[in-house]
């Protein structure tokens, strides 16, 4: 499992490390994050029943953005240690917006230990995107954590130069080829 890389700008804080997995079967995407950390120094929200969400990027929240490679469009998913879940379509950097579907839902399983949170997601790609099924993909995987104080803590397997954004192309680090058990 990769870890994830702290902002330059940021403070880790109480956070010692987020290590996260991607993998891909057939039409679905399965995402491990899994968050080392003093948590009584974070702010997690509450478990709740999976449900759609808004402004989880505002708060202790992990990401995937997943496009089709070579291509501008893509989609991010934004994922709560609460259950709660959304998801954009954008047709080129930052050009989209809220995609309101319940039939996106992933499967959302959330462990949490006293120094270590594990969030498992299983997402239907067909669901994003026809495209996504049989098209090798660039997938930017990426995390906000929220210190007790409120402060914001910006991790991603890889940072464009300059401020956090995970929407830029330079971030999409990983790709992932078609399994062939479609």
């Amino acid at each position: 499992m990769p870890a994830l890389l702290l902002h330059p700008a940021s403070s880790a804080g109480a956070v010692r490390r987020i290590d996260v997995d991607a993998e891909r079967h057939g039409a679905r995407l399965s995402l491990r994050y899994a968050l080392s950390a003093d948590l009584k120094a974070l702010r997690i929200p509450p478990l709740a029943p999976t449900r759609p969400g808004f402004d989880l990027w505002k708060h202790t929240c992990f990401e995937a953005f997943v496009g089709v490679a070579d291509r501008p469009a893509y989609d991010e998913l934004n994922l709560s240690p609460s259950g709660e879940w959304a998801a954009f379509a954008f047709r080129a950097y930052r050009d989209g917006g809220p995609l309101d579907d319940g039939a996106l839902a992933p499967r959302l399983t959330i462990q949490r230990e006293s120094d270590r949170l594990v969030l498992d997601a299983l997402i239907g790609l067909d669901r994003l995107s026809s495209d996504y099924v049989r098209a090798p993909l660039r997938v930017a995987l990426s995390a906000v954590i929220e210190a007790a104080d409120g402060t914001l803590s910006y991790w991603a397997l890889r940072h464009p130069p300059g401020r956090p954004d995970f929407h830029h192309a330079d971030a999409f680090a990983l790709r992932l080829e078609p399994s062939g058990d479609e």
